[in-house]
This record gives C-alpha cells, sequence and structure tokens, in this order.
C-alpha cells in the first residue's frame, strides 16, 4: 500500500486523502455510506460519513474496513470519545468494532479513554438512520495582557516560562528537565514551582498565570498525560496527586490561573500575533501538540490529540513506542520523527542519547549543509503536505501554524518550502484555501508561554470606600 499520486515518490508512505480518493474513485450511480461517530462528555457528538461504493470485492472491502479504521482512529483522538458508533457494511465496520475492545487492534486507545473518562469504551453498529447527529459546543477565549503575568509551557524535555509587564516579555526562558522518567509527582510539581519563582523575580508583583501543558485535561485536572507516565507505571498510588498539581499550583500563588492543552494555546498564539481565526496550531517537539481556532475564533472543546491520529495509512509505517501503532502524527512532526528519519538516512547515534540531543545533531548538521539532515527534513515537508488536506478534513481551518523546536533553524525552512511546493503541485485547491504561518524564530521556541500568560482575566480590584 503505497501513495499512488505520481508525483510525491513516497513509495513507502500512504497518504490517507490519497486513500479517500482511491474510494471516491470507485463510486457510481448508487453507493453506500458508512457513519462513523465518537460521543464524549455531555452528549457531545463528532460525525463523519464516508460513501462507498455499493459493491466491493473481498479485496476491496478490506482497503475500505481498513480506512474506516484509521478514520475512526482520527476522530477520536482528534474530538474524544467514550462511545463509538457505526453504519455500514458487516464486512467493512465489525473488524472496526472489534478493534475498540480490552484486547483488540485499538486496545491501546480503548485502555486510553476508558481511563480519560472514566468509564469502558462502548462500540455499537447501528442502522444508518439511527445514527447520532453533530453535536459540539463552543467556547471563546478572549487573550489580554494587562498587568504583571507569569506564562509557562509543558512539553516532554524542557518547558518554558515568560513573564510579561503590560504586554512586555521581560523574561522568557527553557527550563530542561525529564518528566517522563521520574515517578514522583514531587519533582515535576518542584520544578515547575522553581520556574515560576525565577519568572516572578523579574516581576514587581505576579496578577495572573497561565499555563499551556502536554497531555489531556478535563478542567483543570490532569487526565492521561506521557508527562506522568513513569508516576503511572512505577507509582500508581501518586498519581491522583500527580493529577491534581495545577490545582496545587493555583493555591499556592493566589491569582487568576489558568491551564490549557499546548496544542490550543499555540492556535490562541497564532490568533494573538497574526490576528487570524480558523487556525490549526501544529508544534512540532517532543511529541505532536496541535490545537484549534474555529473560524469564529473559538475553542471546540476538543481534545486534538493528533500526536496518536494517523498520517500515513501505510501499516509497514514505523511504530509510535507509547501507543504502538503505526503511521501516526508523532511518527511525522516531532523529535521522534527526526530520530527515525535520521537513523534511516544514515545517522549513527549513541544508544544512550535522548532525542533532544539527537535533534540537536541534525540542525547542526543541516546548518552545515548535509545532505542527510536535508533529506530528513525534505521528508517530514512531505509528510506536513499530505497531512494538511488530512486534517482540513476534520478541522475547517484557513491558517496553520508551525511551532516547536523541530521547526527551529535551517531545517524549519527547508520544512516549510517543501510543504508548499508539494501542496501547490499534488493539492492545488488546498494550497489557495490554506495558508502556512511562521512566526519568527524566538516566537517559535517561546511563544506558546507568551500566549499563555494572555489567557487569565485580571479581575478589577474595588475601589476602597471613602471614610
Amino acid at each position: 500500500m503505497a501513495c499512488k499520486c505520481g508525483k510525491c515518490k513516497d513509495t513507502e508512505f500512504m497518504a490517507p486523502i490519497m486513500a479517500l480518493a482511491e474510494i471516491e474513485a470507485g463510486l457510481g450511480a448508487k453507493n453506500d455510506v458508512v457513519g462513523i461517530a465518537w460521543e464524549r462528555e455531555d452528549g457531545k457528538i463528532y460525525r463523519y460519513d464516508l460513501e462507498i461504493p455499493k459493491r466491493l470485492d473481498p479485496q476491496a472491502a478490506k482497503f475500505v474496513s481498513h480506512v474506516v479504521d484509521r478514520i475512526a482512529k482520527f476522530i477520536v483522538w482528534a474530538a474524544g470519545g467514550w462511545k463509538l458508533y457505526l453504519a455500514g457494511p458487516e464486512e467493512i465496520v465489525a473488524p472496526v468494532a472489534k478493534a475498540y475492545t480490552k484486547r483488540g487492534a485499538r486496545k491501546f486507545d480503548y485502555g486510553f479513554f476508558s481511563d480519560l473518562y472514566g468509564r469502558p469504551v462502548e462500540t455499537v453498529v447501528v442502522p444508518y438512520k439511527k445514527m447520532p447527529e453533530m453535536n459540539e459546543s463552543l467556547t471563546t477565549v478572549k487573550t489580554v495582557a494587562d498587568g504583571c503575568r507569569i506564562g509557562f509551557d509543558l512539553g516532554a524535555s524542557d518547558f518554558k516560562i515568560s513573564a510579561l509587564n503590560k504586554g512586555k516579555v521581560v523574561f522568557s526562558k527553557e527550563f530542561p528537565w525529564d518528566p517522563r522518567n521520574n515517578p514522583d509527582p514531587e519533582y515535576h510539581y518542584s520544578m515547575l514551582t522553581a520556574g515560576l519563582k525565577e519568572a516572578a523575580a523579574a516581576l514587581p508583583r505576579v496578577d495572573a498565570i497561565g499555563g499551556s501543558t502536554a497531555g489531556t485535561l478535563v478542567g483543570k485536572k490532569m487526565g492521561v498525560a506521557s508527562l506522568f507516565r513513569a508516576i503511572k507505571e512505577k507509582n500508581p498510588e501518586k498519581y491522583p496527586v500527580a493529577q491534581e498539581m495545577f490545582y496545587r499550583v493555583e493555591r499556592d500563588w493566589g491569582v487568576p490561573f489558568e491551564i490549557y492543552n499546548d496544542g490550543d494555546v499555540s492556535a490562541l498564539a497564532g490568533m494573538i500575533t497574526m490576528g487570524k481565526k480558523g487556525i490549526l496550531g501544529v508544534a512540532m517537539g517532543s511529541s505532536e501538540a496541535v490545537g484549534y481556532i474555529d473560524q469564529s475564533g473559538a475553542l471546540t472543546g476538543r481534545i486534538t490529540e493528533l500526536a496518536f491520529a494517523p498520517v500515513d495509512f501505510n501499516p509497514n509505517a514505523p511504530k509510535d513506542e507509547w501507543s504502538g501503532d503505526y503511521g501516526v502524527g508523532a511518527m511525522a512532526f516531532s523529535q521522534q520523527a527526526v530520530n527515525w528519519l535520521a537513523e534511516k538516512f544514515g545517522f549513527k547515534f549513541p544508544a544512550d542519547m535522548k532525542l533532544p540531543e539527537r535533534l540537536k545533531v541534525v540542525q547542526a548538521a543541516m546548518e552545515k549543509g548535509d545532505q542527510k539532515a536535508l533529506k530528513v527534513y525534505v521528508q517530514i515537508g512531505r509528510f506536513l503536505a499530505h497531512a494538511i488536506p488530512w486534517y482540513n478534513e476534520f478541522y475547517d481551518y484557513s491558517s496553520m501554524m508551525l511551532l516547536g523546536r523541530v521547526t527551529s533553524g535551517l531545517g524549519g525552512d527547508i520544512i516549510l518550502e517543501t510543504a508548499k511546493a508539494m501542496l501547490k503541485d499534488i493539492y492545488p485547491d488546498a494550497a489557495e484555501r490554506i495558508e502556512l504561518i511562521v512566526p519568527d524564530e524566538h516566537f517559535r521556541r517561546l511563544g506558546q508561554s507568551v500566549a499563555a500568560a494572555q489567557i487569565p482575566v485580571i479581575k478589577a480590584k474595588k475601589a476602597a470606600k471613602s471614610k
């Protein structure tokens, strides 16, 4: 299974949008429809309908079922969900329904979302007429820059903190840490607290704190997150303590405090800096973090954890080490992607060298014009070109903003140039509708912490009564 566009030369890659085109090419006067929907909290529904040919031979049916499986997986990682609804021919939907069980092919997804929502994931096959309708609620977030503010952005290899005084950045710093391998929640709390105190020293006072974090959130409570992976696996009795970390920080400082998913904050950063709406923010860091601001400037409430959403339908694509699934976003748009591509193209790394250091090696090589490094960044640009129209199937956006360490330096320019050229060549309609936004180098690295600082609302102090 490979891309059949004839232009991209990615013989080991199967672009999702090309798979949809292959199904569409087989449509006739009479067709069937496969319904796919995920229900999440408060009855919210994300639904996608796929029109398929009425008659399919066994091989074609297997291919269509494979595509439906990938779409169902994309939706749950885009929107979230605890109940999967399927409608369509049995040979298409039955294998997908079987996959989302405790021991099925999607057992990682089953366990993740069962933990996240506190209830076992369910799958039901229903007549098409019984499929639930799309149902989502929007939240408008207004950003402000008054007063003295601190913003932080928690990633897997470092966290960034910025301090703003009346909108002017007076402090910005990256703090290296290793949260994924530390089983004591006190480590996470103390590291963040130390960083906040250092930022506070650059301000006359602290009026508000805003945060951006990798992982899923339920209010200010951390859901499932790779940042707390070691706690979950090696110190599970302390996991509830870790989940309450942001409430603890809020109590410590006693000021307005807000925390959002890092992907959503990257999209907010785009809206703040570019004055645009309809933004999909993509941060390429230790993993892939994605956030979305719709065309009205609102958040949708989706989890948008596209690091685990498929962008390559080839079953032989590299697998993510945590989820164990192939072709997901983390393996195309993150330090993980740089690592496996670098090794594929001839880089040799010491076994004990961590991903951030490996990225630095590739970046340094790129600055020197190394052809192996060039191949790494060109390939990520190709992945991005194919992902742009695919993401547009599920997110109505007109701008994509790129952030994160992987986009830094000359390599980031190569990614952008490659994606733009390939998009124009293969997907001209998408190239006309969607622009790629890249902020300056400093903001690419620290923009999310600056944006996060501007989320909380500082309550006006009541004037003292005259005696």
